[in-house]
Formats: C-alpha cells, structure tokens, sequence
C-alpha cells in the first residue's frame, strides 16, 4: 500500500464526452477548470482513469494508454500484449512465484492471481498515484498469495533473496521505460536473482532503436538465450531464459499451448508457433 496519505478519487466528466468519466488523485476543492486544461494540455503530470461505461483506462498522458480493463470481465486480459506475456506459461506451466515489475492497472497480476494457482505474486510500482487506483481497477487485497510493494523494481530485484520463477517487467512512466531498468546491470541482477529455469518476460515498447538496445542488453546477459514476438503496434515481448540448457521441445510445447488455451481462452498455440519461428530465426523478426 501506498505510504504516505494522498487524496481521494475526483471523478470529473470527459471534456471530450461528457458521458464518460475521468478520475484523478485531486481534492474535492480543487480548480476543477484549471486542472482540466492541464489535462487538457499535457500538463497534467499523475495517473488519471478514464471510464466510458464499457471500459476502464489508467492513463500517463491522453495520448498513451498504459492500461485497460474490460467492465464486464475485469479479470481478462484486454490488451494484446499482456496476453502475449503470458506465454512463459509455455515453458513454467506451475511457477511457484512470480515477481512484476510495475503495477499499472493491475491487469497481468489480476489474471495471474485466478489462473495460475500454484503461484505466489510480488508486485513492485515505484509510483503511489497508480497503487491508489488498485480498487477501482479491483486489484485483490494483498493476501498469503498476493502482495503489491511500493518501491523501486531495479533495487527491489537486487536485494531480492527469494529466488523467483519468472520476472514480468512492464515498467513504464510517463516517458517510457523507466531508467532504472534500462540497462545491463538491472538484466544482470534480473539473472542472479532467477531460479535455475527462470524465465524474465520483457515489454519492450516505444521507439525502435530503444527496443534494439535493450534486446541487445538482454541477449548479452542471458548469452543469446531469447525469444521475441513483435506485435502489430510494434511492442516487442522477450522472453529470456537463465538455464544453461535452455532447449525448448517444440511438440510438447505445442501440447501444452492447446491446453492452456482450453483453460484460459488466450491463444497459446499462437505464441507458440511464433516464438519458435523467433528461435529459428535467432530472434530477429
């Protein structure tokens, strides 16, 4: 939970459409003209939602969209690429625990949390402005399974001591990745502190050549150990692998995608058919 005390949500309407509804960490006495034109402008400088009835958004900016949440099922996985970092099911179908780095709506530890049992969920959000929107994007309660951390992933990760399974960074801000996690050192502390079959599942957005360098980060530290999937928007999922021995066996994996896609609806064998072309392919797509 947050640690210091911050105000309550302000719902407001859309100056766009006056039937949806925007929420902000303000007082109720606040200039609400002059916080909209900020708004507005691109000034305004905290995690806000935006509600048009069907679905809810957490925003950085008007313009990025850093998490949504279906109103009628906010348990599924509404946006492409969280489904596709799911795909570490392919290969630690019963993780023990997984660690997120970044919070946002909530939407990867949600599902983690209903599909995947076996395992415990650490949340690391560097910001408390997102943390304080966690009910209204019905994060659980922490309890024995779940727990979401104030504080900063890169040094939450290196004084890490219970070995997690797998490792899910989407650790955005309002200017993309965030620069704790933008280099080699931060990889190589997500590797030390992987257990042996660890998986690190990477959301590499934004502009081309930032995604190049981190994947070349990445396949640095985890010796070329890396599978990619690009999707259409042009984020890149990696997944990256800390076993020495990493041979993935394609025709179980295909058995373990029909599978899993029976039991979440998600289409693994997708993933699958993709990542292995990315393996044939060394990783360029």
């Amino acid at each position: 939970m947050p640690s210091r005390d911050l105000p309550a949500i302000l719902t407001l309407p859309s100056p766009f459409f006056p039937s949806d509804r925007i929420g902000l960490l303000e007082p109720a006495d606040c200039d609400t003209g002059a916080l909209l034109r900020r708004l507005t402008g691109g000034e305004y400088d905290k995690p806000f939602l935006i509600d048009d009835g069907t679905t809810r958004t957490l925003h950085f900016s008007l313009a990025l969209i850093q998490s949504t949440m279906s109103l009628k099922d906010p348990f599924a996985l509404a946006l492409d690429y969280t489904q596709v970092m799911m795909s570490f099911l392919l290969f630690l179908p019963r993780p023990r625990h997984i660690l997120m780095l970044g919070l946002g709506g909530g939407s990867l530890a949600k599902f983690c949390y209903r599909q995947v049992g076996s395992a415990q969920i650490t949340v690391v959000e560097i910001d408390p402005h997102v943390i304080a929107f966690r009910d209204e994007f019905d994060v659980p309660p922490d309890d024995a399974r779940l727990r979401v951390v104030e504080g900063d992933g890169a040094a939450f990760v290196e004084a890490c001591e219970d070995k997690p399974d797998v490792v899910l960074m989407d650790a955005f801000d309002r200017d993309g990745l965030s620069g704790s996690v933008s280099s080699s050192a931060f990889y190589q502390s997500v590797f030390d502190t992987l257990a042996g079959r660890g998986v690190m599942v990477a959301n590499l957005a934004g502009e081309k050549a930032d995604r190049v360098e981190h994947l070349a980060m990445i396949a640095g530290v985890f010796d070329d150990r890396v599978l990619v999937y690009t999707l259409a928007d042009g984020n890149d999922i990696v997944l990256a692998f800390r076993a020495p021995g990493f041979a993935p066996r394609w025709r179980e994996i295909a058995n373990q995608a029909k599978a899993l896609r029976a039991r979440t609806g998600l289409d693994f064998p997708k993933y699958a058919s993709r990542l292995e072309r990315s393996q044939r392919l060394n990783y360029v797509d």
